[in-house]
């Protein structure tokens, strides 16, 4: 029988993303989420332990647990109810795991996933693409679509 490692036992505080690595947005709660673009090579440090990947096709198999959400480029989840249900688990998740949103670039359905996020943690529909934009990149929300369907996002 192996022990996992302190930081793996259960009940005890999990490690978390680094606040200052590339691509990890704070959320008003404390939260920690990390954003990327997956033509991007993986960041250094720790691995994310769950991840949603937002792409129009199956992305690869990875080493933690993962979430494909099919989401074309420059458009919006093929699944608003899927989606929904999606982002939901991993802003629930990212409470006490490192989770990763990804697309192919990290700016578009990245920065309107985090959005929706954001959302859920409190900030205001329709302030939610600014904060993602000075939080976590400047050109995230690519889209006058995807910027209404952050704004018109209910929990």
């Amino acid at each position: 029988m192996s022990i996992p490692p302190p930081s793996e036992a259960p009940g005890s505080a999990r490690t978390t993303w680094d606040e200052d690595a590339p691509g990890v947005l704070r959320l008003p709660s404390g939260r920690l989420v990390r954003g990327r673009g997956l033509r991007h090579p993986l960041p250094a440090g720790p691995a994310p332990e769950y991840a949603l990947y937002l792409l129009g096709r199956r992305p690869p198999e990875t080493a933690w647990e993962s979430r494909w959400l099919r989401w074309p480029d420059f458009r919006l989840p093929a699944d608003r109810d899927e989606a929904q249900t999606a982002l939901g688990e991993a802003w629930r998740r990212s409470a006490t795991e490192r989770v990763e949103i990804a697309c192919g670039g990290g700016r578009g359905r990245t920065g309107t996933a985090l959005a929706v996020l954001a959302v859920l943690d409190g900030v205001p529909p329709g302030e939610a693409v600014s904060f993602v934009r000075r939080h976590y990149d400047r050109h995230a929300v690519e889209t006058p679509w995807q910027k209404r369907y952050v704004r018109h996002f209910h929990p």
